[in-house]
């Protein structure tokens, strides 16, 4: 693939904290226009390197570009170019809607012509007309959020960068917002995503898993689903799921047994040699109500399995 159609691109990028590794020499690249999933769990790397690509700190060794420009030489270009939102928000409560647009509008040197027009632009899109007047800390969690990214591409950024963006807001909400993300990568927005949720990786045209610095898979949501999950997923609905996911994990060939909503998924080699063998337990426990199915993995289940490969491939 040519540079011309990357967004992002980095090799070998690594941050140290003293003599821990945060981000262990990773390697990716980002299409123009893509919405690319970087998921993990907490503490997995992150923030880190979202911060890295926005100019934020410096990499310990390793090298990136971000739109053209050098995430070590280049920084404020970088940040001139990019529009970022955190999972904090990073608004003023008390300026109104409006007021905070116009000072992220000054922070980006908008003339005033270009100010109104885009301001105009962002309540539009965030649907937030009804509340332009009002003071930011009587917004709910979900409208800030609007307003937290109408203000991160108030300057027409090409490259966005969003950091657990719907951390602490509502199913609802949070699929209204990944309404409007798609809706600027049909403009050819690159959208860079960090998140925990896996359902809504599924909304992630590219991903990639990242665990203790390290990343250990990418590729389509489909991809996931199917060239990295070796494993079979087995579906069980059982009266009090809590105390069963437990004795579960005892059955040989399980190599794990979690709860997923009001059901267990059990990860298995072998959902051919691995149910009868619950069977066995269940009768032998005098059980008689359950459900049981062999599903298709979820990228919830395939990310529980392949981090806890790594962990035994990697054992500290």
């Amino acid at each position: 693939m040519s540079n011309e159609g990357i967004a992002v691109s980095v090799q070998n990028l690594e941050k140290k904290f003293g003599a821990f590794t945060a981000v262990n020499r990773i390697n990716f690249d980002v299409r123009k226009g893509e919405i690319f999933g970087f998921l993990g769990p907490n503490g997995a790397g992150k923030s880190t390197t979202i911060r890295m690509l926005c100019g934020i700190i410096t990499p310990t060794s390793g090298t990136g570009t971000v739109g053209g420009f050098d995430i070590k030489n280049e920084q404020e270009k970088i940040k001139e170019n990019i529009g970022y939102m955190s999972q904090k928000f990073s608004l003023y409560d008390d300026l109104t809607v409006e007021e905070n647009i116009n000072f992220y509008a000054g922070i980006y040197k908008l003339s005033r012509h270009d100010r109104d027009e885009r301001k105009e632009q962002i309540i539009k899109l965030a649907g937030i007309e009804a509340f332009r007047s009002n003071a930011t800390k009587t917004l709910s969690g979900g409208w800030k959020q609007r307003l937290a990214l109408g203000c991160s591409l108030i300057h027409k950024p090409r490259i966005i960068f969003l950091d657990e963006p719907t951390s602490g807001v509502d199913p609802i909400t949070r699929e209204n917002f990944w309404g409007i993300i798609k809706g600027l990568a049909k403009q050819g927005v690159t959208v860079f995503v960090t998140t925990h949720y896996m359902d809504e990786a599924e909304n992630c045209d590219r991903m990639t898993l990242i665990y203790k610095g390290t990343i250990i898979a990418m590729g389509t949501p489909e991809e996931m689903k199917t060239k990295f999950m070796r494993d079979e997923i087995i579906q069980i609905r059982v009266d009090e799921p809590e105390e069963w996911t437990e004795r579960l994990s005892s059955v040989e060939g399980i190599k794990e047994s979690a709860l997923f909503g009001s059901t267990i998924h059990v990860v298995s080699p072998s959902a051919k040699k691995t149910i009868p063998l619950i069977t066995k337990l269940f009768e032998r426990e005098g059980l008689k109500s359950y459900k049981m199915a062999k599903i298709k993995a979820s990228l919830e289940d395939v990310f529980v399995s392949l981090i806890e490969d790594y962990d035994k491939e990697h054992p500290v």
